[in-house]
């Protein structure tokens, strides 16, 4: 009696709206790296207004590893109902079928893309004592010199080596590569002169370029960036054809209802639309991007086959 009551209760509250839809179900954003990086940062700033669109309260967890294939994995298996979503840097869609043989997700075949939520710019970055004012200097000074010049990645295969790679090819530069695991120990050497250099995304290193713990060298992409207005891409020095975007974009499970995808995309773009948001993600160096679920998957095939393009003629394997 008292259960069927109950019951009938719960029933009749969501009835007159007292009790919301989802109230006991909130939206899970997966983010597949640590705590207090880039993707965390733009994942609880988007996580905040997304939830206001939704009318749900919207939890980010972090799933870290393996250049964001574990989180990828655990979303790709996830209830296809809007409730478990991925916040995906371009690495775990588009970098990583072409380093990686057996995936445990299928990377063009388990998600619906919904939509692309910012763009970041690649910047090259040295410590201040670097006597090079630009990347051309740089370039020059790396020739003269009878030893390659050490510039570290956060990982083989990574958009920092990709970068590198690139700029190798277009340059000419005597450098080379250095892995490591994850990008803090990298900028971590780069600013106690440990490794001359360092591609990483404009985000992760505004705070230290501003502070002036690093020197800011050369953009890797179209045009120059809103918070480093003086430093000149790359192109602007001769070092042609040298772009790289570490986009973050929102995937759900293939299977979501389109309805459920068109909905969410709605709340994205509405999100990232308010100027409070904005302003919060420009900050500290992330573009919003709000796009329609079409042109982020098309973004996401055209850099699947840029980027696989560039590991099978340089023939990288992951470690």
């Amino acid at each position: 009696m008292k259960k069927s009551f109950l019951a009938c209760a719960l029933a009749l509250c969501a009835t007159l709206g007292m009790v919301p839809a989802h109230a006991e179900q909130p939206v899970r954003l997966i983010v597949a790296f640590p705590p207090g990086g880039p993707v965390d940062l733009v994942g609880r700033v988007l996580a905040e207004r997304l939830g206001k669109e939704l009318g749900r309260q919207v939890i980010v967890e972090n799933k870290a590893g393996a250049n964001g294939n574990i989180g990828a994995a655990f979303v790709a298996k996830a209830p296809a109902d809007g409730s478990v979503l991925f916040l995906t840097s371009v690495g775990a869609v588009a970098i990583s079928p072409a380093l990686y043989k057996d995936l445990p997700y299928n990377p063009k075949d388990d998600f619906a893309p919904v939509s692309l939520v910012v763009n970041n710019a690649t910047v090259f970055v040295v410590n201040p004592a670097n006597p090079a004012k630009d990347a051309a200097d740089f370039v020059q000074r790396s020739k003269a010199g009878t030893q390659s010049v050490a510039v570290g990645s956060s990982g083989v295969g990574s958009i920092p080596h990709l970068t590198l790679e690139m700029f190798s090819d277009a340059s000419h530069a005597n450098v080379l590569h250095v892995p490591y695991k994850g990008a803090a120990p990298v900028i971590n050497d780069v600013m106690g002169n440990q490794v001359a250099g360092f591609f990483g995304d404009v985000p992760g290193l505004i705070g230290h370029i501003q502070g002036g713990k690093l020197k800011a060298l050369g953009v890797a992409a179209p045009t120059r960036h809103p918070l480093l207005p003086q430093v000149p891409t790359l192109a602007e020095q001769g070092i042609a054809g040298v772009e790289s975007n570490n986009w973050y974009g929102l995937l759900a499970p293939a299977a979501t209802p389109p309805e459920t995808v068109a909905k969410l995309n709605q709340a994205v773009r509405t999100a990232l639309e308010d100027s409070n948001t904005r302003q919060r993600l420009q900050a500290f160096g992330a573009e919003p991007a709000p796009s329609t679920p079409e042109a982020f998957a098309a973004l996401i095939q055209t850099d699947r086959q840029k980027w696989s393009s560039l590991i099978e003629r340089k023939q990288i394997k992951p470690e």
